[in-house]
């Protein structure tokens, strides 16, 4: 496979790429994280994952394709964003207890002329989580940097989550066997 280039800080992102044997160089522009508020979820994903490839592109002059992707939570069709802080990192994961949620990763594909765009999305249940997980697991792994206020793969995912319907791998961050098939096709 081509050499492609990341377009994210994601340690997440880059340790699944590794996984799955790609390779790759990191670049990452700032951008817009903001997003028009008549989209859908999905479509802000895209918008979002979209901006960063771009921003990469224009910055670096790279004649690589570039990957971009942005994880969004979902719930009751609201969008959950990244918690600026303890409290708010507990009162996210409050509402996540017992309830079924959707992870959408948006994913960007930009090469030449080419762009693919595409959107996985995976159910996630939570058991019902009492104050004192949740309030060790905010303190023990700060999770402000995550959608959602959780990653699947550290403890809250290891005895909080009952079940997924879709891509573990979305959940962390890359939907990247989804990612693997749309590179061959460039």
């Amino acid at each position: 496979m081509k050499k492609i280039i990341l377009a994210s800080q994601s340690p997440r992102r880059k340790q699944i790429l590794e996984w799955a044997e790609v390779p790759f160089d990191i670049i990452v522009s700032e951008s817009d994280e903001s997003f028009p508020s008549n989209l859908l979820p999905a479509d802000a994903a895209i918008h979002i994952a979209k901006n960063k490839a771009l921003s990469v592109i224009k910055n670096s002059r790279t004649d690589l394709p570039v990957l971009a992707a942005d994880t969004i939570v979902v719930l009751n069709n609201r969008i959950i964003g990244k918690p600026n802080n303890r409290a708010e990192a507990i009162k996210i994961l409050s509402s996540l207890s017992g309830q079924q949620h959707q992870v959408i990763t948006g994913v960007a594909i930009l090469y030449q002329q080419k762009e693919i765009l595409f959107t996985d999305i995976t159910d996630v249940l939570f058991h019902d989580l009492n104050p004192a997980q949740i309030k060790y697991y905010v303190d023990h792994y700060k999770p402000y940097d995550k959608a959602g206020a959780y990653a699947i793969q550290e403890w809250i995912g290891v005895v909080g989550i009952h079940s997924i319907a879709g891509d573990f791998y979305n959940v962390m961050g890359l939907p990247v066997s989804k990612v693997i098939r749309a590179l061959e096709t460039l």
